[in-house]
């Protein structure tokens, strides 16, 4: 079984910045594709960014150039750095992996920007 947990969410003025990590732990080995997604209110739930086994990442037009997705060398654990942050950002952040063909999620962490 593998469990992601997520942390670094809180509350922030519109331009901050915030720092989100998720640590993968359970019976996984190796490097995996991990991504952040995110779901605001009355949304569907949208990829912010993806890193893959090879350390590509991309990133969802609306976050390009404020969010940076990476990992620690071990693989289990991936961070979110948001900066300039905006209004249309605050949403439930959820982490996600797929290994061996399953895909886990995390818990989720909230993230409030205010105007």
């Amino acid at each position: 079984q593998v469990e992601l947990v997520e942390s670094g969410g809180g509350l922030v003025q519109s331009g901050g910045s915030l720092k989100l990590s998720c640590v993968a732990s359970g019976r996984i080995f190796g490097i995996k594709p991990m991504a952040w997604y995110r779901q605001a209110p009355g949304k569907q739930r949208e990829l912010v960014a993806s890193i893959n086994v090879g350390g590509s990442t991309e990133y969802a037009d609306s976050v390009k150039g404020r969010f940076t997705i990476s990992r620690d060398s071990a693989g289990k654990t991936v961070y979110l750095q948001m900066s300039n942050l905006e209004s249309d950002d605050t949403a439930v952040y959820y982490c996600w992996l797929i290994y061996l063909g399953t895909q886990f999620w995390g818990q989720g962490t909230q993230v409030t920007v205010s105007s």
